[in-house]
């Protein structure tokens, strides 16, 4: 039978970057360490939970309908920066190269792994191309075969007649790698040496 402490572990196991031994750390510090820490835990994450949801327009995390890029007003909206999660979002916005909007399509396009276009936020970014406020799409998905699957995906389903410039970002992220592991100055140079598309 497993217990409470094994239960916890496993938990914290799930988490990407904690093996074993971090998992049984971790819960050994909040449970005897710092068992005040961990009814903070509890409420922040039960708290977030509640509260966080995805942008309905870009699909970021939101405390609102809209995200605090999608509502920030100063953002040329017409640009859009296609990613494949949140956290490359936030990479991006760290390297402070970016000031338009965005597109979480919140994974990529993987038959091995059972992924396909219906399990991807393609419809919301397909939806904001047919109504005209998209100038430009800025591909900066992984630089791997499901990275190009996705970007090859994107390209043959916009809307017939559609005026977008679809760029990709260019030198800097290596073949195989992706955007929430580089560093700003490589993001920024990604972004500034995006090519068009096709």
């Amino acid at each position: 039978m497993t217990t409470a402490f094994e239960k916890l572990q496993q938990a914290l196991r799930r988490l990407p970057g904690v093996g074993y031994r971090s998992s049984e750390r971790i819960a050994l510090h909040l449970l005897i360490g710092k068992p005040d820490q961990l009814k903070e835990l509890v409420e922040a994450l039960g708290e977030a939970s509640r509260s966080i949801q995805r942008c309905s327009r870009c699909g970021n995390m939101s405390e609102e309908t809209l995200c605090a890029v999608c509502s920030d007003p100063k953002r040329d909206h017409r640009s859009v920066c296609v990613v494949e999660n949140v956290p490359d979002l936030v990479a991006i916005e760290r390297s402070g190269s970016w000031r338009a909007g965005y597109h979480v399509l919140h994974g990529k396009l993987s038959p091995m792994h059972g992924v396909g276009p219906d399990d991807l936020n393609f419809s919301g970014l397909l939806a904001r191309v047919g109504s005209g406020e998209v100038a430009e799409i800025v591909l900066a998905l992984p630089n791997d075969v499901e990275g190009e699957a996705t970007c090859h995906y994107l390209l043959e389903h916009l809307p017939a007649g559609h005026k977008v410039r679809v760029t990709r970002i260019g030198f800097g992220i290596p073949s195989g790698g992706g955007v929430l592991f580089a560093d700003s100055v490589t993001l920024k140079s990604a972004l500034e040496g995006r090519r068009t598309f096709s």
